[in-house]
């Protein structure tokens, strides 16, 4: 004969609580809608307006330099100085021929900076290159 302590213990068992796991999903769903937008931004450049759309590239063999108003450069979201940025996009080309060079800058950046990238690229044998512009608006 069974006890009616026992037999209640076994309902309770097989009925399953999900307010926590919606609590937990909701918190989740809150994390990933702040954090993605922090992800995907780069410098906050006005880049110029027109020019053709970029043809179909494998990412990875992408190199994506970044030239600010100032002068100030980034190598694929890492600043660095144009030296540096030489250094890496000539080991990464000697080791990927498919290399093609992403040049962001900003509308106002000094020409001298961008040439200094396009340059250094020439240089090293680097004719790939992709100077990013805004697609022209529609009216």
């Amino acid at each position: 004969m069974r006890r009616f302590s026992q037999r209640s213990a076994l309902v309770t068992l097989s009925e399953i609580n999900i307010t926590p796991l919606l609590d937990l999903a909701f918190v989740l769903l809150i994390i990933f809608v702040i954090t993605t937008p922090l992800l995907e931004q780069s410098l906050p450049l006005k880049l110029p307006v027109g020019g053709q759309p970029s043809p179909r590239v494998d990412p990875r063999d992408i190199r994506t330099v970044e030239i600010t108003v100032q002068g100030a450069y980034r190598l694929n979201k890492l600043p660095m100085n144009l030296d540096d940025i030489e250094k890496v996009l000539v080991r990464d080309f000697n080791a990927n021929k498919n290399l093609v060079v992403a040049i962001r800058a900003d509308e106002n950046c000094r020409v001298k900076d961008f040439y200094a990238v396009l340059d250094r690229c020439r240089r090293n044998g680097i004719t790939r290159m992709d100077p990013k512009t805004e697609p022209l608006r529609r009216q």
